[in-house]
């Protein structure tokens, strides 16, 4: 899996990168087929900067979240809660849809 960490408008510290990567490759154990995660953090507004990210899984569409803050670091802890919650949400329709059997298609119990 690859993490790419990119700045618009200004510079990261190499602390900062560490964090982030450390932080998004979490996401990982939601769900097994992640190819690519993208992390953008744009520093035009240094007051409220930006994080994007952008996870790209296979046989799915991506999952993209922005939000912003007053920090980098809650910015990102924001977002990654809002990619986490859209990634189990895609999770769930995907072993709902295998799990309906001819078990439970609505039968009377005896």
């Amino acid at each position: 899996m690859q993490v790419n960490v990119s700045a618009r408008h200004g510079h990261l510290k190499p602390e900062d990168q560490a964090i982030i990567v450390e932080k998004v490759e979490k996401v990982r154990r939601l769900f097994d087929r992640i190819n690519a995660i993208e992390v953008t953090v744009d520093l035009e507004h240094l007051d409220k900067p930006t994080v994007e990210i952008n996870v790209s899984a296979e046989h799915s569409h991506d999952f993209v979240a922005t939000t912003q803050s007053t920090t980098v670091i809650s910015a990102l802890d924001l977002t990654i809660g809002k990619v986490e919650q859209q990634i189990r949400k895609h999770k769930e329709k995907v072993t709902e849809h295998k799990a309906t059997g001819v078990k439970h298609a609505g039968g009377s119990e005896v």
